[in-house]
């Protein structure tokens, strides 16, 4: 049989003059051919357990499949060695065992992370559910200050209308009820529309008559016949306005054709009665 292991001691092995340093590992010889496939392993066997008493330590094996590295004919995971169920090395106990502390701790963590996810989606239907009624709410209530302040407006509109004595008076008191409602249109942010001597402005204008004027050159707004109103930037009503437009220039009258006219096309008689006609 060939040699297979050199080791320390043995014809042709290396020795070192230097102080000892790191013992010279048996080294296996697989490129040789060989049909005693037991052999070249029980050789193996032995080269391992040889290093194993050199060295405690373990060395780094290579991986089965790694590129680079060449492994024996018949060994797990070797080119050409079929896969079959003697050659997979089941998983010993005491790994089995040491890794259900990890697979406990990783189920706990999921069963937590679902009960956190199943929490934010019942606060956040919660949440939008808590926003929608806000908002009706809003909705409904949007105009609760600006009618509170408008209270005192219709109480003095009750007070004109059940006050006795004469027209100017009763005028006068409507007068002081419409500066009240100006003033608190301005606290709300409401502005009327100027509207007289403007240009018109469809925005803005809302035009309800329209006349003819030699006064102006582009259409004008004369009289405002229904105030309009901003809030802020955003129009609430158009005014109704009276429009005065330049007169449109007259129409060129149209030329006739030049060259004599044509005759008048003269008309048949009218037919003489008949002799059977007559007699009757």
């Amino acid at each position: 049989m060939p040699e297979h292991i050199k080791g320390p001691g043995q014809p042709g092995s290396a020795t070192a003059a230097a102080p000892p340093a790191a013992p010279d590992f048996p080294e296996i010889i697989l490129d040789e051919p060989t049909d005693d496939i037991e052999a070249a392993m029980r050789d193996a066997l032995s080269a391992v357990e040889a290093v194993e008493a050199t060295d405690p330590a373990p060395p780094a094996t290579a991986t089965p499949g790694t590129p680079g590295t060449r492994q024996a004919p018949g060994t797990p995971g070797a080119p050409g060695t079929p896969e079959t169920p003697g050659n997979t090395a089941p998983s010993s106990p005491g790994t089995a065992a040491a890794a259900e502390p990890e697979v406990e701790a990783l189920r706990r963590e999921i069963a937590d992370l679902r009960d956190r996810s199943l929490r934010t989606l019942a606060d956040f239907d919660n949440f939008r559910k808590r926003a929608e009624r806000e908002r009706q709410e809003f909705r409904r209530y949007a105009l609760l200050e600006p009618l509170r302040e408008f209270l005192p407006v219709a109480d003095n509109l009750d007070r004109a209308l059940q006050a006795g004595g004469s027209a100017d008076d009763l005028k006068r008191g409507v007068e002081m009820i419409q500066r009240q409602m100006q003033e608190l249109l301005r606290r709300f942010g409401a502005r009327e529309v100027v509207a007289d001597g403007e240009v018109f402005n469809p925005t803005l204008h809302e035009a309800v008559a329209r006349t003819e004027s030699d006064r102006v050159t582009v259409p004008t707004v004369t009289e405002t016949l229904v105030r309009g109103y901003l809030l802020h930037d955003r129009l609430l009503r158009p005014a109704m306005v009276k429009v005065a437009v330049p007169p449109e220039p007259a129409a060129p009258p149209s030329r006739q054709a030049s060259g004599p006219a044509d005759p008048p096309t003269p008309q048949a008689p009218p037919a003489s009665p008949t002799p059977n006609d007559s007699g009757q």
